[in-house]
């Protein structure tokens, strides 16, 4: 009788993305997903006016009304990434403990032309112990900022990893991804411990 080896099976990790309205949360789980990502996208119309703050994306025609879904397989390491987008306008903001709930990480997508816009997605992390990175996201002709200057406009601890990304790009995205991957290994407690 041969032995066949029991099929092992992916660790199965979900994880936010998360930050203001317009930042590239959608971009991101689109440029990532190995699946059509789900989005929730919408026209934005008249009715949103004075309601969402469009200052700094007027250019902006569609916005997330519930959350964006994604899946990617990071094969090398045996782990399925479902990516959850959350909405970033504040009158949506009561989905993200629904959508929080069982995540193992977070990404806080930062533009710093509008850095406050992402204090909110920081403090909600931080108050709930969920561990994070915070990519800045490089729009074309946004100022370059150093992760330390990042750093300490939002206040962070040198804990919480800060790296740039284009959320456009794959390979960007990826990495950054992994380095939260990474972050959240090295944060687990030990199986010993």
């Amino acid at each position: 009788m041969a032995y066949n080896k029991p099929e092992v099976l992916p660790t199965q990790v979900k994880i936010l993305i998360a930050g203001g309205f317009g930042v590239g949360k959608t971009t991101l789980v689109g440029a990532v997903s190995e699946i059509e990502p789900l989005s929730t996208e919408e026209l934005i119309t008249w009715a949103s006016v004075g309601i969402d703050d469009l200052g700094g994306v007027e250019e902006k025609s569609t916005t997330t009304v519930a959350f964006d879904f994604g899946r990617i397989t990071i094969e090398q390491h045996g782990i399925v990434l479902y990516l959850f987008g959350t909405p970033g306008q504040r009158r949506f903001w009561f989905l993200w403990n629904e959508l929080s709930a069982g995540a193992l990480g977070a990404i806080v997508l930062a533009d710093t032309r509008r850095l406050e816009d992402c204090f909110e997605a920081v403090d909600f992390f931080e108050n709930r112990g969920t561990r994070f990175l915070v990519a800045v996201n490089e729009f074309d002709g946004a100022f370059r900022y150093e992760p330390d200057e990042v750093r300490a406009a939002l206040g962070l601890d040198a804990r919480v990893p800060i790296l740039p990304c284009d959320a456009r790009d794959r390979s960007s995205a990826l990495s950054v991804l992994k380095a939260l991957i990474r972050h959240l290994l090295v944060a687990a407690p030990s199986a010993s411990a």
